[in-house]
């Protein structure tokens, strides 16, 4: 199958404390004290190594994608970014942002392009989905044992990017704003994933958003370097993409402070020299 479109994809979640009871028999209605016990969970069942909930008991507050239109020449592709949005609106549940994702991307049959996707987004995505009882037959049905998005080394169907860089854990996995600090992308700034939980208490859903849509910018911009490097762009094609993020960021930044001011820090981590 020959996508015609990407979708980059990032997730923000705070823990499913609604679990905890049928979980652990913990009965206290107080969230803070819910999340401890969660925690407690989980350092319990690692021997004390890790707090991070397993990917069922994180409640999706936040889905950000970029899509972009896949044009082919010969071996070579270009990309042509058509937008950068976020779900996760105010008043919006997690069962009607799950619907809409799924409802997009069955419509649109993308290549999914993520950061570390494969190990925590899209199993959230799947567990929540199931959770909701929001049916996603694509993702599972579409392709063949070696070509689909359940397939691991199906780069052109999901390329986790954490992933295929550390050539499937031969190599150490690295972080997002590591490969960023490397290249001269903005990585993180402002907002980190630990942050998030107390964005949404205070009801910063908001800012939550635009958190995600700024790793979703990374993320595509790492892609873009891993398909240049790949042979799969031309160095001109690469130029034209970058020059429709930044055409993209221009004209939204007055009504999206949070992309200009990544393309601020963009241009202080790369000393304003943006293409190759």
């Amino acid at each position: 199958m020959r996508h015609q479109s990407l979708f980059v994809f990032d997730i923000e979640t705070v823990p499913d404390t609604d679990a905890v009871p049928a979980l652990t028999g913990f009965e206290d209605t107080d969230v803070a004290a819910r999340r401890a016990e969660i925690e407690r969970y989980h350092l319990d069942i690692t021997d004390g190594r890790n707090a991070f909930p397993r990917q069922p008991f994180h409640r999706v507050v936040a889905i950000s994608f970029l899509e972009a239109e896949i044009e082919r020449d010969g071996t070579f592709e270009a990309y042509h970014l058509r937008e950068l949005r976020s779900g996760g609106e105010a008043g919006f549940d997690e069962k009607q942002l799950l619907q809409g994702f799924f409802g997009y991307f069955e419509r649109l049959r993308p290549r999914l392009v993520s950061f570390n996707g494969r190990g925590f987004d899209l199993p959230v995505l799947k567990y929540r989905a199931m959770k909701h009882g929001i049916p996603a037959s694509h993702l599972h049905q579409a392709g063949d044992k070696w070509n689909s998005y359940t397939s691991r080394y199906a780069e052109d169907w999901h390329c986790d990017l954490q992933d295929v860089l550390s050539d499937h854990g031969a190599s150490a996995r690295v972080r997002l704003n590591e490969v960023c600090s490397v290249i001269g992308f903005p990585g993180k700034f402002g907002v980190d994933g630990a942050q998030v939980a107390g964005l949404f208490d205070e009801g910063r859903l908001g800012d939550i958003r635009d958190y995600c849509e700024t790793d979703v910018l990374n993320t595509y911009l790492v892609y873009l370097r891993h398909m240049l490097h790949r042979g799969t762009m031309t160095p001109d094609g690469y130029n034209r993409a970058i020059a429709d993020v930044i055409a993209l960021i221009e004209a939204e930044k007055e009504k999206r402070p949070h992309l200009g001011a990544f393309l601020d820090a963009w241009g202080a981590a790369s000393e304003n020299t943006f293409t190759i």
